[in-house]
């Protein structure tokens, strides 16, 4: 009886452990995994003829707390950026307790 318990809660902690809150889900796809994820891709292309300026946005996920603003428009303004080349995105997430989602925007 007290093997069947231990195992029934080391389950429940494995369940618990790879069903986290603050996973985060790439825009256009990508892998994804439950232990580590460090991914980056594309968004959008722009008609911009050249990108010598970079903007980034950030949002961060925390347990069950999600905060930022990883909007394009938000990148652009942090980069100066008027006229958009092309967006990328970077991605990253431990254990689903940890994620963050970055907007990366060339331009000019």
């Amino acid at each position: 009886m007290r093997k069947l318990i231990l195992s029934v809660a080391m389950a429940c902690v494995g369940i618990v452990l790879m069903s986290g809150c603050a996973m985060v889900t790439p825009v256009m796809g990508g892998a994804g995994a439950a232990v580590y994820t460090q991914t980056q891709g594309p968004v959008a292309v722009g008609n911009a003829s050249g990108c010598e300026k970079v903007g980034t946005a950030t949002s961060t996920a925390v347990i069950c707390v999600a905060m930022g603003d990883a909007s394009i428009q938000a990148a652009m303004q942090n980069g100066g950026i008027t006229k958009i080349h092309h967006v990328d995105y970077k991605v990253t997430s431990v254990l689903g307790v940890y994620a963050t989602y970055t907007t990366v925007v060339y331009g000019e």
